[in-house]
């Protein structure tokens, strides 16, 4: 029976998240457009996230290390165990000045193949020509002052109860080569709120508390230190989780 309530509620979720979409569909398709009207498209995906996960009782709580000066271009890199992931980054930027990498599926998606034919990069997971392409407009991006997010896990794994993934060093290469700051994003339970896509043991009312630590520097490193970034940025996150 609680499986069953659990998958009722995955499903009233799925509902949310479309009926916001549908909502907010116009003025998204109209800032599509043109480039110079992007940052509209992510204002709306901010609401959209708020939205659609209040209105079945999911709410994310955010904790700092230190205060984050959004003016500044960082590459963002959370641990993943759930689609809320993008829901939580959404509402965590204070800014509108960020793109996603993430899988070329998701240019299918009903909700996320417009941001991703847009203002997010997709890279085809196993094909070097998709990921050399990808990773050279993720620089550009960030040469522009454009925040990235990029899941170091590159997606969430069949393991359940998760565990946290060996780590891509695609992130850390370009933090170090384009001299961005990484900030490392802690999210201990929002897989009990909903793992994965929620379609195996459904999803549930709660709030997922995630943990901004602070950002790390790397003006002062090379790309002989990237597996060394790599591992600490883990270990920060890897730390944080078994804490809570």
């Amino acid at each position: 029976m609680k499986l069953f309530l659990k998958k009722l509620h995955n499903y009233l979720l799925l509902i949310s998240m479309g009926f916001f979409f549908f909502l907010l569909w116009p003025p998204l398709y109209y800032f599509s457009l043109k480039p110079e009207r992007y940052a509209g498209m992510i204002k709306l995906r901010r609401i959209w996230a708020f939205l659609s996960t209040l209105c079945v009782g999911i709410i994310f709580k955010f904790e700092f290390e230190e205060p984050i000066d959004w003016r500044k271009t960082y590459v963002i890199c959370p641990n993943h165990t759930s689609n809320l992931d993008t829901s939580m980054i959404c509402l965590l930027m204070k800014n509108d000045n960020y793109s996603f990498m993430g899988k070329a599926e998701l240019l299918d998606g009903m909700i996320t193949g417009i941001f991703f034919r847009t203002v997010d990069i997709p890279v085809m997971r196993g094909n070097k020509i998709s990921a050399f392409r990808a990773i050279k407009a993720t620089a550009e991006k960030l040469k522009n002052g454009i925040s990235m997010i990029m899941f170091p896990e590159g997606g969430i794994a069949d393991d359940y109860p998760p565990r946290l993934q060996e780590f891509k060093s695609g992130a850390f290469r370009l933090a170090i080569e384009q001299k961005v700051p990484v900030i490392s994003v802690s999210s201990p339970n929002t897989w009990k709120v909903l793992w994965d896509d929620g379609r195996k043991y459904g999803s549930r009312p709660g709030i997922c508390r995630v943990f901004v630590h602070k950002p790390i520097e790397t003006s002062d490193l090379t790309v002989a230190d990237i597996d060394a970034l790599s591992n600490r940025v883990k270990d920060i996150i890897r730390q944080k989780i078994e804490k809570a």
